[in-house]
């Protein structure tokens, strides 16, 4: 709806003619407020409320607050941020399609136009996450895996196919492409978006800035070219697709000032890994981190990519980079049109939002400084991605971990065995700290051409000396674009990478999201038999417990280079600063000790090669066919027709999150009375840790589900390609092999029981967390889970909070949460509380023999206070404070309809 509130609807040269807009510096003269102060990533998401202002969802006031942001105010308002588009990622976006297919059955039961639910912004949905390394090392390992892809997810693809006929703005972008987050951005950015509006003769287009949400908690990647987004569940994503703004509070923003410019030798992810130590330590969660200075400036956008893409790691919204000459250029350089590039420049000129900010510029919260100088070589791991290590301290750090308690990040093991020697049963010798997968992969540097060229100089100068990769380790390499192979292959590097196991294995977020594959029997039977602990290598951004492998304990994240360096040394437990990686051939011939600074790229010969990688000519022509006739997407059938028909599947089942639906919603809970402990878990509980996105075990009871179902182990597939089907899902909840339940007695040797167990109570009877849900279910009896600091951290997962609640969850009661799976549990309908700061469920002394009533939330309000009282064994009672973690009105009306979903359904069905 065009409105010319505060005489804001202006226009502008587009470049190609008069465009219109709505102008911050006219809305700045109007409220007499220096606007120019604000944070650039404000500023845009102000130009969003008020661009669509309707005095109904969004209103003066809600414009007039967001203008009026102070650096340092209490953060009480709410923000309805209506974005441009939707980005889905094939694990998630498939159970979100799922409950719109769902919504469209309950619109036809009560008679109305199914299609009446649609999405009313543009949806792109990739399909990266489905692929899985199966083959390697060798050169048809693209081919088969992708085979093997289509074979296992048929019948997804079947329903995705159903879905792009079925909704006139759902697109797909099918397997074998890339990584959603590299194809949003070199393809599916624009900059700036047109839209021509009939009720206004008088201009062509209105044009604003490109804004979107995404299902995946990496879709911050594309902060680096000054575009707003961050990763939502996929039930806000649902919201936001038909229509709900996405709410948020108004967030503090840190501005991040990088100075000087890193040392030679030095790559992206060392300065990413620092970045994101930095930042965690600094407490950034919630807020927006902006970069400025001229350290940021200097820095190219594919390297600004990747620290934008660590946002989730760091703990921020967002890790956001003004627009500036250099985003022009990566434009320009990625095959946008001319006419794109005019009109994005001159709207973000015409809006005074051009060019990277300097210092004293703009007000933020507070400022944290990073000199680039003192980056070094760096990985992060064993088990967290901000836990950075200092390539010189890496095999010290194993050496040290591998004997501390659990507690302390760990391995708690008996340092005599460190360096013992062990056999398969095929006679291959394995010790702990030897790497068994090294995996070129995920988004955050596949993205990154400067990285992706030193891994393969490196490569061709390892090639050329002698060296190689012992035939055991699994070696991949899975770019986020099939851009990368041509720029590998033009600048003749690809053989070098293949040389050393790194030959193409699939286009798609792999190794990273627990996609690397198996090892061999021998080698899993080796590392069970004797406990191994084995390390895997990887260029990703996660390295949780048992995501990249069941049987891997340490896993380290690493640039692209170090990736292959660490493949040709063969474990951790050698220090590559001072050690050798190997023997090999020096330029005289002779066999010497060659180290890594032998073969290390120079900075030098990266540039030369960049040129090649960043032409535009084959951005275009790639993403001009994003299929081709009779390939395998195009041979995929799915159903016609405006509902779906929901044949019988393991891996789609009608979502049950609508059974029994009524257009008046239910009363809400006002307490909650003996209720159970399900699980007391410590820190660093993750999304995969609640919701596996890995292998299926075939004692889980998913496995046992899927096995009773006729399903074989060989066709498990994985969680995270099953989320369309609640059944396993559900029984997946709490069940990953990492997961320690304190509620359940150490082991004789003092160690916790690793795995989805728990105590039922009365009973005191070990089972799986599921069958103990369950039966508290058909007991009648609520059920509690207890978390300790950065609840819920990881991935974007819907299906944490989704499984929670389908396990009977009335509240989680955490010392603090991460921020988007708070958000997933109140749009579910399960209470996120949170401990007054010192208290735990550990201070509390909890063992979970004791039940629990939740009291004084009848009138809910937002952050209001509510009392936990505590019936102990024993017979003492305790009352203890909590903090009610439902952050904004909206989200009282979330969950006072039963969550956000029967909360859209009710408001569609109303209009």
């Amino acid at each position: 709806m065009v409105h010319t509130l505060y005489n804001t609807l202006k226009e502008f040269d587009s470049g190609t003619g008069t465009g219109a807009f709505y102008s911050l510096p006219q809305l700045g003269q109007a409220l007499k407020l220096k606007l120019e102060r604000l944070p650039v990533s404000i500023r845009l998401i102000l130009e969003s409320v008020l661009r669509n202002y309707d005095d109904l969802k969004i209103t003066r006031t809600h414009i007039e607050q967001l203008a009026n942001w102070k650096p340092n105010a209490i953060r009480t308002e709410e923000i309805p941020f209506v974005v441009a588009r939707v980005v889905l990622q094939d694990f998630t976006g498939v159970p979100l399609l799922a409950d719109i297919a769902a919504m469209r059955d309950v619109a036809k039961q009560m008679g109305q136009d199914p299609k009446s639910i649609e999405p009313l912004v543009p949806v792109d949905l990739v399909v990266d996450h489905s692929v899985q390394v199966d083959y390697f090392r060798r050169k048809d390992a693209l081919d088969l895996n992708m085979k093997l892809e289509f074979q296992r997810n048929q019948e997804r693809y079947q329903f995705m196919k159903w879905g792009m006929q079925a909704f006139d703005t759902f697109r797909v972008v099918p397997p074998g492409i890339g990584i959603v987050h590299q194809v949003n951005l070199e393809y599916f950015a624009r900059g700036v978006h047109q839209k021509k509006d009939l009720t206004d003769p008088r201009h062509n287009a209105i044009y604003y800035p490109d804004t979107l949400v995404g299902t995946d908690s990496h879709t911050t990647m594309i902060n680096g070219i000054g575009v707003i987004g961050w990763g939502v569940g996929g039930i806000e994503a649902e919201a936001a697709m038909l229509g709900q703004p996405v709410y948020l509070l108004t967030p503090d923003v840190i501005g991040f000032e990088l100075k000087g410019q890193l040392r030679e030798g030095l790559t992206a992810t060392d300065l990413v890994l620092t970045v994101t130590e930095l930042l965690r330590k600094e407490k950034v969660v919630g807020t927006f981190v902006e970069f400025f200075g001229e350290g940021a400036a200097s820095i190219a956008v594919p390297d600004r990519a990747t620290i934008s893409n660590m946002a989730p790691e760091y703990g921020a919204t967002m890790g956001f980079f003004p627009v500036d000459d250099k985003t022009i250029e990566y434009f320009e350089n990625t095959g946008r049109t001319p006419q794109e590039i005019d009109a994005f420049r001159n709207y973000f000129k015409a809006q005074h939002l051009y060019g990277m900010p300097a210092a004293g510029q703009i007000d933020y919260t507070r400022i944290v400084t990073l000199d680039l100088a003192t980056v070094t070589p760096s990985l992060a791991g064993p088990k967290r991605p901000q836990d950075r290590i200092e390539l010189g301290q890496m095999k010290q750090t194993f050496t040290e971990l591998f004997s501390k308690p659990i507690t302390e990040n760990g391995f708690s093991k008996d340092n005599s065995v460190l360096d013992q020697a062990y056999k398969t049963g095929d006679g291959l010798p394995i010790k702990n700290g030897d790497i068994l997968i090294a995996a070129i992969t995920s988004c955050t540097n596949t993205s990154n051409p400067s990285v992706l060229l030193a891994a393969g100089l490196l490569a061709k100068k390892a090639v050329e000396m002698g060296l190689s990769v012992a035939p055991h380790i699994k070696t991949s390499l899975a770019p986020g674009s099939r851009v990368v192979t041509e720029y590998l292959n033009a600048t003749g590097l690809t053989p070098y990478l293949e040389k050393l196991g790194f030959t193409l294995a699939a286009y798609g977020c792999t190794t990273c999201i627990g996609n690397a594959g198996d090892l061999t029997p021998a080698l899993n039977e080796a590392i069970i038999q004797h406990d191994l602990v084995a390390a895997a290598v990887l260029s990703g951004n996660r390295n949780f417990e048992a995501r990249i492998h069941p049987n891997l304990r340490a896993n380290f994240l690493a640039s692209p280079p170090l990736v292959v360096a660490y493949a040709i040394a063969g474990t951790v437990m050698r220090d590559l600063m001072t050690e050798p990686l190997g023997q090999g051939k020096g330029k005289d011939g002779k066999v010497r000790d060659i180290y890594l600074g032998d073969i290390w790229p120079s900075s030098h010969e990266i540039h030369q090669l960049l040129k090649v990688a960043l032409n535009a000519e084959v951005f275009k022509k790639n993403y001009a066919q994003l299929t081709q006739k009779g390939d395998l997407w195009s041979k995929i059938e799915g159903t016609e027709g405006q509902t779906y028909n929901w044949p019988k599947s393991t891996y789609i089942a009608q979502p049950p999150f609508f059974t029994d639906f009524r257009m008046q919603p239910a009363a809400h809970q006002t307490s909650v009375k003996g209720a159970r402990a399900l699980g007391i878990f410590g820190d660093s509980v993750t999304t995969d840790h609640i919701s596996p996105a890995g292998a299926i075990k075939e004692t889980s009871p998913a496995g046992l589900w899927l096995q009773k179902n006729g399903v074989l182990k060989a066709d498990f597939n994985s969680y995270g390609s099953r989320r369309g089907n609640h059944e396993i899902m559900m029984r997946g909840t709490f069940a990953n092999v990492r997961i320690k339940n304190l509620m359940v007695p150490l082991q004789a040797d003092g160690t916790r029981v690793e795995g989805g167990i728990t105590l039922h109570q009365p009973s005191s009877e070990l089972l799986s967390i599921y069958d103990a849900a369950m039966r508290y279910i058909d007991e009648g009896v609520p059920t509690i889970v207890f978390g300790g600091e950065e609840y819920g951290t990881g991935s974007s997962r819907d299906w944490a909070a989704k499984g929670t609640q389908l396990l009977g969850v009335k509240a989680v009661i955490a010392c603090s949460f991460e921020r988007i799976h708070r958000s997933n549990l109140v749009g579910m309908g399960v209470l996120p509380l949170q401990f007054m700061s010192g208290v735990s469920a550990q201070t509390l002394n909890l063992q979970g023999d004791e039940s629990f009533d939740l009291e004084d939330f009848e009138h809910i309000k937002p952050q209001q206070h509510v009392t936990l009282t505590i019936h102990r064994a024993n017979g003492v009672l305790q009352r203890v404070p909590l903090l009610l973690r439902i952050d904004t009105p909206i989200e009282v009306d979330y969950y006072q309809h039963g969550g956000i979903l029967p909360f859209v359904l009710r408001s569609l069905l109303t209009h």
